[in-house]
C-alpha cells in the first residue's frame, strides 16, 4: 500500500490565521503539555471569535507555538494532528489536488481514493472525529464513520 501522507515537518499548515480552533479536550492537553493551569493557557495564547476558541497567530500569520517547528508538538490541538485528512479534503479531490501545491508530505502517486481511506482509517483510530458544529473545528466534523 502507498502511504498517501507523510508529515514533512515544512510548517506550512501551521501558518494561516484563525484555523486552530481548540475542543475542551484540546485545550486541557495543551495545557498540561505546557505545564500551566488551562484557563492561563487559554488567557495567555488564544482568543474567542464567534464562540470557538482558537490559538493565537503571530504578526507572520503563524501559529504562536510555531519556531521552525511545532513548539507543540506533543500537545498539539486536534486539528493539528488531523491535517491533511480535513472534511474537505476527504470528500473534494480538487480540494486535495490543491494542498499538494503547499503541502509536501501528500503523496499524489497515492491517488485521492486512497487518501480517503487512509485518512478515514487514521480520523477513526485517533479519535479525531467531531460531532458538535457550535464548538469543534468544522474541518473536523463528518457525518459517515
Amino acid at each position: 500500500m502507498t502511504q498517501a501522507f507523510e508529515c514533512r515537518m515544512c510548517g506550512h499548515c501551521c501558518q494561516g490565521e484563525g484555523g486552530i480552533i481548540m475542543t475542551a479536550k484540546d485545550r486541557k492537553r495543551l495545557a498540561e503539555f505546557l505545564g500551566i493551569s488551562e484557563d492561563e493557557m487559554v488567557n495567555k495564547f488564544s482568543e474567542t471569535v464567534n464562540g470557538k476558541i482558537r490559538l493565537q497567530s503571530k504578526e507572520n500569520g503563524y501559529c504562536v507555538f510555531f519556531n521552525e517547528g511545532c513548539g507543540i508538538h506533543p500537545g498539539r490541538p486536534d486539528i493539528c494532528r488531523a491535517w491533511p485528512f480535513f472534511r474537505g479534503n476527504l470528500i473534494d479531490e480538487i480540494s486535495w489536488e490543491m494542498i499538494q501545491e503547499y503541502c509536501p508530505g501528500v503523496n499524489k502517486e497515492a491517488g485521492h481514493a486512497q487518501f480517503v481511506i487512509q485518512g478515514k482509517e487514521y480520523i477513526k483510530s485517533e479519535g479525531l472525529r467531531q460531532h458538535d458544529p457550535d464548538v469543534a473545528p468544522n474541518a473536523l466534523i463528518t457525518e459517515d464513520d
